[in-house]
């Protein structure tokens, strides 16, 4: 059985892309308040695995953790990418009709804005969790709230879904990593499988240098599929780049990185793993 430790609890988000990530194996989730919990247990315990979201199709990079991961020390090994379908949940005795408050996570309200400007006369209310909202109704027996998250925490925490896929776009996905402590990568992925990195160095404060870098990628055939910069803390207009890479033959993207490095400051391979599957 596979130790996962994931922000949230069950019926969250994360406890769904950690079954669909780990599908036909039997997990054990430890379910913590928040990203810095997760780390930190990863960090502690090596039979732990950690599994966070790091971007959302509409909300962008969860820059947070991107520091987080970087500042671990752990290594990525999978991701998995999820499609994100707001419901309603109320208490089964409640109907749309006595509904005074919403409660959720303010992403997840964000993204169903068209379906709450329906109802200008509810309550929205800020959480700290999706699924963490619907517990709190249920174990309250708060009459007139309801809950904006999956629908799968319906049965969870005995609640009733009012409406489902509220959410404005519908083309609404969150990428998930899943990392472990280093020494344990290699038995958690299949190198021959492997076609995807997440790289994070630094520049010199010069004329072209990010240039030279992107032009040495492209020479060797890799896919550039996200760039993200951060700045660096007491170093004005200096930059982090965190890097994701495509790639076919893992010859020829070690000699990528090879190829770089001395125009690099500073680089770190954040991990190495199988381009993740897609849940519609």
């Amino acid at each position: 059985m596979k130790r996962i430790a994931i922000q949230g609890i069950k019926g969250s988000y994360h406890d769904m892309a950690a079954h669909y990530f780990f599908d036909n194996e039997d997990i054990e989730l430890i379910c913590c308040s928040t990203f810095e919990e997760v780390f930190d247990m990863v960090k502690k315990d090596s039979t732990i695995l950690g599994m966070a979201a790091i971007e959302n199709t509409i909300a962008g990079s969860l820059l947070h953790n991107y520091e987080l991961l970087c500042e671990s020390g752990l290594t990525i090994v999978g991701e998995h990418k999820l499609r994100i379908s707001h419901s309603l949940l109320c208490l089964p005795e409640d109907n749309i009709e006595n509904i005074t408050e919403i409660n959720s996570h303010p992403v997840a309200l964000m993204q169903c804005r068209e379906f709450l400007s329906k109802h200008p006369h509810i309550k929205v209310v800020e959480t700290d969790d999706t699924a963490g909202a619907a517990e709190v109704i249920s174990l309250n027996k708060m009459h007139g709230h309801a809950a904006i998250c999956s629908k799968f925490a319906a049965p969870l925490y005995d609640m009733k879904v009012l409406e489902e896929g509220i959410e404005t776009n519908k083309h609404n996905y969150t990428r998930f990593l899943v990392f472990c402590q280093p020494q344990r990568a290699n038995l958690l992925r299949d190198i021959r499988q492997t076609n995807k990195a997440s790289l994070v160095f630094t520049l010199p404060h010069e004329e072209g240098s990010l240039s030279q870098v992107l032009s040495i990628l492209s020479f060797y055939k890799l896919n550039l599929t996200k760039i993200q910069s951060l700045p660096l803390v007491g170093k004005e207009w200096q930059y982090m780049f965190y890097v994701d890479l495509g790639f076919d033959d893992y010859t020829r993207y070690s000699q990528s990185i090879d190829a770089i490095t001395p125009l690099t400051q500073e680089l770190k391979i954040l991990g190495e793993y199988q381009d993740g599957k897609q849940t519609l």
